[in-house]
């Protein structure tokens, strides 16, 4: 295997336990690259309005402004090779004591009594839920009843379900209130305020806005090298021996962070799988990038050989997750660890290559090392809307600016290099 790795520079109904958010979703591509996520893309639900009769008032009102006033939640909030290791023991700290947070909310019994007859009547409290009503002469209007009917009905039921979840969490919710009792997570997920057809609102606009900056980032990539950089003469193409393995990880990451986005503007079994294989599948190609990228791999073949391994335990990890069980407890530790050892390769190569641009690596990792904390260390949503989960999607749009930077200075610097040679 061709490797260089010293010289070169001088040259990311539900179960009962919680479901860890964003690293699986890891909601999941949020360093940018480093892909949580951004570098990531795992992670409440919500439903679309549904249509009230004419008496009935706003929806859930009085319980938002009980819910809205309590729910504070109390915000959670190195040189040299050690505080790599200390991030490094706070993030193993952290995957101990995430995978063994459970979900409380939905095993209370007057949760559970809410859900079913709400279900049944359609009504809870003032609100009245027209999905959950008449479902037995319900039928479509025209078309084939084999292709829409049944469609129209499965789709009627969810909503049916998603809409009673949401209604008697925010109830228990302001029952709990009233007792002085902290809030507690729902199907593995804290009791948001939604917006319209946005189940977590600020998550889905930071998601998008994290798409955007992957798609800025990799359109500037794109035309530095195509235009600005200078070519092979004899093939045309570039100098820089990662240009196409750059390009895959924007599309997978673009990829990730739209299915964030839409996961959490509805989280149903289909998006949550969806968002949690691109986040999955983001951090293990990301994974491979910085390795071909740290050991100067160039060659065709060794690269095949050095990312089969890896490749395949993803395809599996991903397979399992879609068609076994859906265990978040074990992908969030599948997820930490590529996530870690992508922040340690980089940190150490940028250190040992002394690359022009480490001081941007370096900040990228560091920053998202303390921005995974946010991933494992949970807090309650301040205010119905900002947890830590959408704070860590927040804090990865700086980041992902910065890490395309360091991908453009990186190509500049090795193309530099390689003229110099051919000279």
């Amino acid at each position: 295997m061709k490797a260089d790795f010293r010289n070169e520079g001088q040259e990311t109904e539900s179960k009962i336990s919680a479901r860890p958010r964003g690293l699986g979703r890891l909601d999941g591509v949020n360093a940018p690259s480093l892909s949580w996520p951004s570098f990531l893309p795992a992670t409440g639900r919500a439903a679309p309005p549904f249509p009230r009769s004419s008496s009935a008032p706003s929806p859930a009102t009085s319980i938002h402004k009980i819910y809205r006033s309590r729910i504070q939640g109390a915000p959670a909030a190195m040189g040299g090779s050690g505080w790599i290791v200390r991030l490094a023991s706070l993030l193993a700290l952290g995957l101990v004591l995430g995978s063994a947070e459970g979900s409380l909310g939905d095993a209370d019994p007057r949760y559970r009594t809410c859900l079913k007859e709400c279900q049944t009547t359609g009504i809870i409290g003032d609100n009245i839920i027209s999905h959950c009503q008449n479902k037995e002469n319900d039928t479509s209007v025209g078309g084939s009843w084999y292709d829409q009917e049944q469609i129209y009905m499965q789709w009627k039921q969810l909503n049916c379900r998603t809409d009673c979840r949401y209604f008697c969490m925010m109830q228990r919710e302001g029952e709990r209130q009233s007792l002085g009792m902290t809030p507690v997570k729902y199907h593995g997920k804290w009791p948001f305020l939604r917006i319209s057809v946005f189940q977590e609102p600020l998550s889905t606009a930071l998601s998008a806005i994290n798409l955007l900056m992957h798609f800025t980032g990799w359109i500037s990539f794109y035309l530095l090298v195509k235009y600005k950089l200078p070519l092979r003469p004899q093939t045309k193409r570039t100098y820089y021996e990662y240009t196409s393995l750059w390009h895959i990880y924007a599309i997978l990451s673009m990829n990730a962070w739209f299915w964030s986005s839409i996961f959490h503007t509805r989280d149903i079994d289909l998006t949550e799988k969806l968002d949690y294989s691109s986040a999955v599948a983001l951090l293990g190609y990301s994974l491979i990038l910085s390795l071909l990228r740290a050991f100067n791999v160039k060659d065709e073949a060794t690269r095949v050989m050095f990312a089969a391994p890896i490749l395949a335990f993803v395809t599996t990890h991903i397979l399992y997750l879609n068609f076994y069980e859906l265990d978040y407890g074990w992908n969030m530790k599948v997820c930490v660890v590529m996530a870690v050892v992508q922040l340690l390769t980089w940190a150490v190569w940028a250190g040992v290559t002394r690359h022009p641009s480490r001081l941007k690596i370096w900040t990228v990792v560091f920053g998202g090392a303390l921005a995974m904390l946010l991933e494992l260390y949970d807090f309650p949503p301040y205010m119905g809307y900002a947890d830590a989960h959408s704070l860590w999607h927040a804090s990865t749009i700086p980041l992902t600016y910065l890490w395309w930077s360091f991908i453009k200075d990186d190509a500049e610097f090795r193309t530099s290099m390689l003229i110099k040679k051919a000279k």
